[in-house]
């Protein structure tokens, strides 16, 4: 029953708009290849970018992963398949939850799509709680960092990630059938996965798609010890035996198992005028969430806040997830080609989710449920002398419960709606850009006798803005400035949230009566390619007032907040202060020599973040500097590639952090390809972290508990025909 308003509005857009495309003649986008790769002929088209444009025609980072770069990447979760992208870090709660984290911003601040709109999971409410992407299914990945990603929500300061995948067929297929699969066996965690699609013309214009994944894997191997070394050196110093043993445990990370299926079918109707196509899924993960090794024996909260809460002495119990959802989607596209527009988008989601939180004895803990709707409508201009742009309207719906123990959030529905516009004026060798968007956001919740008295409603108009100018300043190389100002709405975790929270150890405490969060960005990009070389780098700087986070207060804030009931936890509330965010994102590839039919490049990867929340010192869990490089023999249809990661000491902590050591990691692949012609059939052999080095990511609440995996031999094939 669609009770709100915004709820029932969104159905009438979408509604309205489902008739625009089934009264066309639908066509094949220009961005499809015809292997059947979702991309331009010139592969850096960044669809995400509303305008489909060159990669080095946006005004702030990006990344493309696709390909050989994608297959060679491929992890379980979307957050390790991107961790090696510029400005991308990840969460790494263990290798099963493991979310993207761009410029040091996690969270409500990265928008995570499914081809332009929202996965529809709760991970952004914990970081425990796994995003219900897979990446097996993706074709393309795209990463936009900075003001770009705005017109995806006032939320996206760190940027958006969307994964694109061919569920609704693009294009129709030559063949009588089209199969696209990918196998994988990884050393560390014992982890067989495979994922096939099968694509069948109908007619001439009908087209059906059926996929289907699997993966499976054991207890991740690690290399070195399991506690870092500021854990062990507590936990040696114990009086009890069995917490001196947790100091040298080394190897296998305890209950991190995963199995994790999907299946799906779409079709599409492909003309000469437009498209229209569907799809429905649903997908199954069950895994383990690593345990917190006790160190030290339990004490008073009300003393010693100077250390990481997860000093605190408590054990996170083998915790098994158990996630599930179910999902409808819709993407449609008439051609209108006239003067002054192009053409109409209608993009549009639902889903149900719903996730249980088993407990060691096989008892549900606590089950969080989440029914999200969203669609997204844009009219993209036609190009007049230069002149481009794409404006639109987006909808989205959220009605969220959790049941049980360990309930830190009160049943809550956000409504948000959009309007946004993107214009380009291209003068050859000056391009111009702005972009805007305004979104009303309501966030409301339930009266609850365990945390809410009363029910809460908050609603927030927030306007962003941006301008930018990109200069050619010699041929193939240009400069580009650009000037944002961000509006973001307080989620509805940073609101409502009051309770224990197990998945990061902390009793959350938001406040319903924060403002909106602002900020100034400024962002400086320089690119330039041309025979055998490319550069590109970005550099920026936002300043934030009434900027959101988290930190220890003394327990009797959160008592008072608790009926004075007894912390379970170390107190964590939400607070508002000034902040600076600044940092740099640089990547280079060069073409050293020509060997027979090899070409020999060398590439570049180097990113830093610096962030201070004013008054008190720095944000917690900023990843430190990081450099990776590499050298690949690339031929026609064999490739092999060695590269050296180097991620620097963070000692730039808060005071509920400890520092973390750097790690260097050697890795290296040689990929085939068996058939001449087909590009996308591959086999793959990946040997990564040769050393079985002990790495930890700081950005990760389970850093000094779970280190990353160990060497991990990996086999791959992609097949496509």
């Amino acid at each position: 029953m669609l009770r709100s308003p915004s709820l029932r509005a969104g159905c009438a857009l979408t509604a309205l708009c489902l008739a625009w495309p089934a009264a066309a003649q639908t066509a094949a986008p220009a961005d499809t290849q015809a292997d059947g790769s979702y991309h331009d002929p010139r592969s850096d088209i960044v669809v995400t970018a509303l305008i489909p444009r060159s990669q080095g025609d946006i005004l702030s980072g990006t990344s493309i992963v696709t390909g050989e770069e994608l297959t060679r990447s491929l992890r379980p979760t979307i957050g390790e398949t991107l961790a090696r992208q510029p400005g991308v870090s990840a969460t790494s709660f263990g290798p099963n939850a493991s979310r993207p984290i761009l410029r040091g911003f996690q969270g409500e601040r990265v928008r995570i799509l499914t081809d332009g709109i929202g996965s529809f999971d709760v991970s952004n409410t914990s970081v425990d709680h796994a995003v219900a992407i897979n990446p097996l299914t993706a074709d393309r990945i795209e990463v936009l960092r900075g003001p770009s990603a705005l017109l995806y929500g006032s939320s996206a300061i760190g940027g958006v990630v969307n994964v694109i995948d061919s569920r609704i067929p693009r294009r129709v297929p030559d063949e009588a059938i089209h199969i696209d699969a990918i196998g994988t066996y990884g050393s560390a965690a014992n982890e067989r996965s495979g994922s096939g699609e099968i694509e069948v013309p109908l007619t001439e214009n009908f087209v059906v798609h059926v996929d289907g994944s699997y993966s499976k894997t054991d207890n991740l191997r690690t290399g070195g010890y399991i506690l870092s070394k500021a854990m062990r050196e507590i936990a040696a110093a114990s009086d009890e035996e069995e917490i001196q043993d947790n100091a040298r445990l080394k190897g296998k990370l305890a209950n991190t198992a995963a199995e994790v299926w999907e299946v799906a079918g779409g079709f599409a109707y492909i003309g000469d005028g437009g498209n229209l196509g569907m799809s429905i899924s649903h997908s199954e993960n069950t895994y383990g969430v690593p345990s917190r090794l006790e160190v030290a024996e339990e004490h008073d909260h009300d003393h010693d806040h100077d250390h990481d809460h997860e000093e605190e002495g408590h054990s996170h119990e083998n915790v098994t997830l158990a996630m599930k959802q179910t999902r409808a989607d819709l993407r449609g596209e008439v051609a209108v080609n006239g003067g002054f527009l192009d053409s109409i988008r209608l993009r549009a989601g639902w889903a149900d989710y719903q996730h249980q939180e088993i407990e060691p004895s096989g008892e549900v803990g606590t089950t969080f449920k989440n029914q999200s709707m969203g669609s997204r409508l844009e009219f993209v201009q036609a190009d007049r002398n230069g002149w481009q742009g794409a404006s639109g309207a987006q909808f989205f719906t959220r009605r969220f419960q959790a049941d049980g123990e360990e309930k830190f959030l009160p049943k809550n529905q956000t409504d948000q709606f959009g309007l946004f516009t993107l214009q380009s004026l291209d003068l050859g060798d000056t391009r111009l850009e702005a972009g805007a968007r305004y979104e009303h956001s309501k966030l409301q919740a339930d009266p609850d006798a365990d945390l809410f008295a009363e029910a809460s409603q908050r609603s927030f108009d927030a306007l962003s803005g941006s301008l930018g100018i990109s200069q050619a300043i010699m041929p193939g190389w240009r400069v580009g400035l650009n000037l944002s100002r961000s509006e973001r709405a307080p989620s509805a975790e940073e609101l409502f949230a009051r309770g224990n929270h197990a998945g990061t150890q902390a009793f959350e405490l938001g406040n319903p009566d924060f403002g909106k969060e602002k900020s100034w960005g400024v962002e400086g990009t320089l690119r330039g390619s041309g025979n055998g070389y490319s550069f590109s780098l970005a550099a920026y700087h936002n300043w934030f007032s009434g900027f959101i986070y988290e930190s220890v207060v003394d327990d009797s804030v959160c008592q008072a907040a608790n009926g004075g009931a007894e912390m379970e936890f170390p107190c964590y509330a939400y607070a508002q202060a000034d902040a600076r965010y600044y940092g740099f994102e640089a990547e280079a590839s060069v073409k050293l020599a020509q060997v027979g039919s090899y070409a020999i490049n060398i590439d570049g990867v180097a990113d830093y973040v610096r962030a201070t929340i004013k008054g008190n010192g720095p944000a917690p869990r900023i990843p430190p500097l990081r450099l990776l490089g590499g050298i690949e023999a690339q031929g026609a249809r064999l490739s092999a590639r060695a590269e050296l990661e180097h991620v620097f000491e963070q000692d730039r902590v808060t005071d509920f952090e400890t520092p973390t050591d750097g790690f260097t990691m050697v890795n290296a692949s040689i990929s085939f390809k068996p058939l001449a012609g087909n590009d996308r059939t591959t086999l793959m052999l990946s040997a990564n972290n040769i050393f079985d080095v002990e790495a930890r990511r700081h950005a990760s609440f389970l850093k000094d508990f779970a280190p990353l995996a160990g060497r991990d031999i990996r086999l791959t094939a992609r097949i496509s025909i």
